[in-house]
C-alpha cells in the first residue's frame, strides 16, 4: 500500500521532533554521567534551546493542519490511525504551553539538577531549596497551563500515567495503607532473616562485571545501550538501538548496585523492544510510566529476586566472590535478598516496605502542588512521614529528603508510578506463567529468553497503540487488579519467612 503524502509529510515532522528531543536527551545523559562541573550553564542553555525548537515544530500550525486532516482520513491503515490519534491527544496538550514556557522550564530542570548534586556533595537540603522552590512555582504554573477538571496535580499525574488522578491514586493507596500492615506485622513476628553477609566488602569491579554477565542474560543488547554510574540510576533512550542505563555501587552493600541494574535493565529491555519502524511516533513510544514500571519490577523482584533465579545465578556469584559468600547456601542468599524491614532508601526498599517509600512522596507532592506546605518544609514533613510510615527518621539529607533525582528534573506525578508498575508486574507475571509452560523452571535454568520474547510480543510491540488499562486487560482478560500483587507478596514471602501470611 502507498504511503499517503499528507502522512509522510507528518512523520517527517515528528520524527524530526524527535531527532531534537533524542539530541537533548543525549545532553542530559551526558550532564548525569559525564560532564565536567563548570560545564553545567552552557548545558541548560543548550537543553532550553533544542527543547524551545522541538516544541515549536511540534506545535506548529503546520502540524496542526496536517494532523486535523489525517484524523479524517479513512484511508489510512490501523498503524496510522493509531499514530494519528495520539499524536493529536499530544498536540491538544502541548499547546497549551508556550514555547518560551517550555525553554524555561527546561533551563530550570538544568539549574535545579546541578543544584541538586551540590547539595547532595553537601548533604544539606538547603542549597537545593531555593532552585527547588522555582522548580515548584514552574510545575503549578504548568498544571494550571494544562487545566484540570478535579485536583490541580491530575494534570502532573496525567503526564506520566494518562487517565491516574488522585480520585484514582487515594484508593490505590487507602488498600495499601489497610493490607501491608497486616502482613508486615506477621513478618515482624516471624524468625527474622540474616542479610549480614551482603554487608561484607565487595570489590567494584567484581560487581560491575557480575551485573553485566546478569545483563547479557536477561538479553539486554550492548550492541544497542551500554552502562554507566551515575549519581541516581536511570535509563535513557534515543532510539530502540541506542538504549542506556546506569547504575552506583557501595562496596559494602552487594544489593546497591545489582538490582538496580536489573532494574533499569527492565526499563532498558522495553526501549530496546519497541518498534524501530515507528521512531518518533506515538506507536514508536511506550504506553505509560506505569506500564514502564511494570517492566522494570518485573525484573528485579519476580525475576531477580526469585529462588528460580538464584538457581541459576548463584554459583557464578560464587566463583566471583567465593570469600564473602563462603558458609552461605542459595537459599540463605535467596532469603537475604528478600528481606523485609523499614529501610531510607527507596531504590534499596523490599518490595513490601517499597510502596510506603511512595506513598510518602505522594502525598509530599499532592501538598506542594495545592501549596498547603512549602519547600522550606519539606525535610520536616518527611522525616514526620517516614517516622508515621516506617518507624524511622532519616539521619541526615542524603538519606532523606535529597535521595530522589526526580524533583530535580520537575518529574513530579510520577513517583505514582512505582507503585502502578508493581501491580501491573504481578499480573502480567502471573498471565505469563500460565502461558509458558514450566517458566520458572526455564529461569532456573538460565533461559529467560522465551519471558523476554512474551514481553515483547504483549507489551513492547505495540508502542501507545493501547493505553495502561486496556493493555491490561488485553494481556490479563482483566483490568489492573492489585489483588495479583497482594497474593504474589502472600505466596513469596510465606516462603521466605516460613510463615502463613494469606489472611485469615
Amino acid at each position: 500500500m502507498i504511503e499517503n503524502q499528507e502522512y509522510k509529510e507528518y512523520k517527517i515532522i515528528l520524527q524530526k521532533g524527535a531527532d531534537l528531543n533524542n539530541a537533548g536527551a543525549v545532553l542530559g545523559w551526558d550532564q548525569e554521567v559525564y560532564m565536567p562541573p563548570k560545564g553545567a550553564f552552557a548545558r541548560g542553555r543548550q537543553l532550553a534551546t533544542l527543547a524551545s525548537m522541538a516544541h515549536e515544530l511540534l506545535t506548529g500550525n503546520k502540524i496542526e493542519n496536517l494532523i486535523e486532516r489525517l484524523r479524517e482520513n479513512e484511508q489510512l491503515n490501523d498503524t496510522e490511525k493509531a499514530n494519528i490519534r495520539r499524536s493529536y491527544e499530544d498536540y491538544q496538550r502541548n499547546k497549551k504551553l508556550s514555547s518560551e514556557f517550555v525553554e524555561e522550564l527546561s533551563a530550570q530542570t538544568s539549574e535545579c539538577f546541578n543544584a541538586w548534586i551540590d547539595a547532595r556533595k553537601k548533604n544539606d537540603f538547603q542549597v537545593f531549596a531555593p532552585s527547588l522552590t522555582k522548580m515548584v512555582a514552574l510545575k503549578k504554573q504548568q498544571a494550571a497551563l494544562y487545566g484540570h477538571e478535579g485536583n490541580l496535580y491530575d494534570s502532573l499525574l496525567d503526564e506520566y500515567e494518562p487517565g491516574a488522578t488522585v480520585a484514582m491514586l487515594d484508593k490505590v493507596f487507602d488498600g495499601i495503607k489497610e493490607q501491608l500492615p497486616t502482613i508486615l506485622a506477621k513478618i515482624k513476628a516471624a524468625t527474622q532473616v540474616n542479610d549480614d553477609f551482603l554487608y561484607r566488602q565487595y570489590p567494584k569491579e567484581q560487581q560491575w562485571d557480575f551485573s553485566i554477565s546478569v545483563l547479557k542474560n536477561m538479553g539486554y543488547d550492548f550492541e544497542a545501550g551500554r552502562q554507566d554510574y551515575s549519581e541516581h540510576p536511570f535509563t535513557t533512550s534515543f532510539s530502540p538501538g541506542d538504549v542506556r542505563i546506569t547504575t552506583r555501587v557501595n562496596e559494602r552493600d552487594f544489593a546497591s548496585l545489582l538490582w538496580s541494574t536489573i532494574h533499569e535493565g527492565g526499563h532498558a529491555l522495553y526501549e530496546q523492544g519497541l518498534p524501530e519502524e515507528q521512531y518518533g511516533l506515538p506507536l514508536g513510544s511506550a504506553t505509560s510510566l506505569g506500564i514502564h514500571e511494570s517492566q522494570s519490577r518485573l525484573w528485579e523482584n519476580c525475576i531477580g529476586r526469585s529462588i528460580d533465579f538464584w538457581s541459576h545465578f548463584y554459583p557464578m556469584l560464587i566463583q566471583y566472590f567465593p570469600q564473602q559468600f563462603a558458609g552461605v547456601t542459595v537459599q540463605d542468599f535467596y532469603r537475604a535478598a528478600n528481606k523485609v524491614a523499614p529501610s531510607l532508601i527507596r531504590t534499596e526498599a523490599d518490595e513490601i516496605t517499597y510502596h510506603f517509600h511512595v506513598l510518602i512522596r505522594y502525598e509530599l507532592e499532592k501538598a506542594l502542588i495545592a501549596g498547603t506546605i512549602n519547600v522550606s518544609d519539606l525535610p520536616a514533613a518527611w522525616n514526620e512521614l517516614y517516622l508515621k510510615y516506617l518507624g524511622i527518621t532519616p539521619p541526615d539529607d542524603n538519606s532523606g529528603i535529597l535521595q530522589d533525582v526526580h524533583w530535580s528534573h520537575g518529574s513530579f506525578g510520577y513517583f505514582p508510578t512505582y507503585t502502578l508498575g508493581s501491580f501491573y508486574a504481578a499480573q502480567f507475571y502471573a498471565k505469563a506463567q500460565q502461558d509458558i509452560p514450566s517458566l520458572k523452571e526455564k529461569i532456573a535454568a538460565g533461559n529467560s529468553d522465551e519471558l523476554l520474547a512474551w514481553l515483547r510480543g504483549h507489551i513492547h510491540q505495540y508502542g501507545r497503540r493501547f493505553n495502561s488499562e486496556d493493555l491490561c486487560e488485553r494481556i490479563t482478560g482483566a483490568k489492573l487488579d492489585p489483588a495479583y500483587f497482594i497474593r504474589y507478596i502472600q505466596q513469596k514471602y510465606s516462603d521466605v519467612y516460613g510463615t502463613d501470611l494469606t489472611n485469615g
